[in-house]
């Protein structure tokens, strides 16, 4: 989907300032977020491509606003809601005994609901690669365009990157879980997993960028298609 979320390449944005000595979590509540987040993600409640999916829902002011932990925030809160683990209510009914100084922690509504999931239910956490071999539709040294997609859901297919054309630079062909279909939970749609070489100038044109400087993007196969000899780049 087409979204704040989606800033690469993207100008208007200001200079991007770095701190030398900053520390790991600028704040305590972002450490505890990172926390929470690793002991639910062995638990199986999402995945890692639905929780991306799950950021790139958020409002463009929010997403600008409340930073990385943030959005892990705000993706953990409406998954588990949705998975009926935590819901919104228990979570502002506990932010309101803290602010009335309550320290104790009202018991769950629903003391009996599946938690933590079964075994079979839980889905592995991360880019996913299956120990089988898949057969590439492509090759080392192959120019191939990034196929202009615009889907309603997710997709690691970054908006500067579509419609442009680029050369195969490594060739995975291991078999990888499609996050597109993975997110969404429509099957795994294994396919080998590609390094492309794109010149910065055909991403960004020459007026943006400096010639002989090349950028390499991890792609599935499902976002490439070839491109013929006499097919000119965009």
């Amino acid at each position: 989907m087409n979204g704040i979320h989606d800033m690469g390449g993207l100008h208007g944005f200001g200079t991007v300032k770095v701190d030398p000595n900053e520390p790991v979590f600028v704040t305590r509540w972002g450490s505890r977020v990172f926390c929470m987040t690793q002991v639910i993600d062995r638990l199986g409640v999402w995945n890692l491509d639905e929780h991306r999916h799950e950021i790139e829902l958020m409002r463009p002011q929010d997403y600008l606003e409340w930073g990385y932990y943030g959005r892990w925030m705000f993706a953990m809160e409406r998954i588990l809601d949705r998975r009926n683990i935590l819901t919104t209510a228990e979570i502002n009914r506990r932010v309101d005994e803290l602010s009335a100084g309550l320290k104790h922690l009202t018991p769950p509504a629903n003391p009996d609901r599946n938690w933590p999931l079964q075994e079979e239910d839980k889905v592995r956490w991360g880019a996913w690669r299956k120990e089988v071999q898949v057969t590439p539709q492509f090759s080392v040294g192959q120019r191939v365009r990034v196929r202009n997609i615009h889907p309603p859901g997710h997709t690691r297919v970054t908006s500067y990157t579509r419609g442009k054309v680029g050369v195969i630079h490594r060739v995975d062909a291991q078999a990888w879980v499609f996050p597109d279909t993975r997110a969404h939970y429509r099957g795994e749609n294994l396919q080998p997993f590609y390094n492309v070489q794109f010149s910065a100038q055909t991403l960004w044109g020459e007026e943006q960028a400096e010639a002989n400087l090349f950028i390499y993007i991890d792609l599935s196969e499902n976002h490439l298609e070839a491109v013929g000899e006499h097919q000119h780049e965009s």
